[in-house]
């Protein structure tokens, strides 16, 4: 058994205990974001970094007849838009990303996950492929959404049970 510096003998045996009783790994249900927001492959990139904008997200499922074809981010938009030194307007650089759709864009083959998919496996999966999100699916249905935000609060929420315990 290692001991780290920064904390006391008897907090680590407290922990222990905790996670030993622990029955059921945390899964991905447990701390998704539930009815993500969704676009359309004929959504313009403009519309999309609106919604994201507004809703504070930085992805998007693209679904089409329901079903998930696709993912958008932040990043994929901002790879799309001219270089600061363009000579082009604000009005110029809107009007073309008004004409460039989501389907033209975004990432067709998309890693997803399950809500019964333990949260270890699925943050494995984020950080092997470098992606800050999954969609999560049932079926061929998009029920949830986990990204690197939602797998921070559920670590600050479990660090901060164990400070309470400690």
């Amino acid at each position: 058994m290692i001991h780290t510096l920064c904390e006391p003998y008897n907090t680590l045996s407290t922990q222990q205990a905790l996670v030993s009783e622990r029955r059921q790994p945390l899964r991905v249900g447990d701390i998704m974001s539930v009815s993500p927001v969704t676009i359309t492959p004929s959504t313009s990139v403009q519309a999309a970094q609106a919604l994201m904008q507004q809703r504070k997200i930085r992805h998007l499922p693209v679904l089409q007849d329901g079903h998930l074809v696709g993912m958008i981010s932040d990043r994929d938009i901002r790879l799309v838009l001219p270089s600061p030194a363009t000579s082009l307007t604000v009005w110029e650089i809107r009007h073309l990303l008004d004409q460039l759709m989501v389907g033209e864009v975004m990432t067709y083959f998309v890693m997803t996950t399950a809500s019964d998919c333990p949260v270890t496996e699925a943050v494995g999966r984020m950080l092997g492929h470098k992606v800050g999100a999954l969609p999560v699916v049932e079926g061929r249905e998009v029920v949830g959404i986990l990204t690197r935000t939602d797998v921070l609060r559920a670590f600050r929420k479990l660090h901060a049970e164990l400070s309470a315990v400690a």
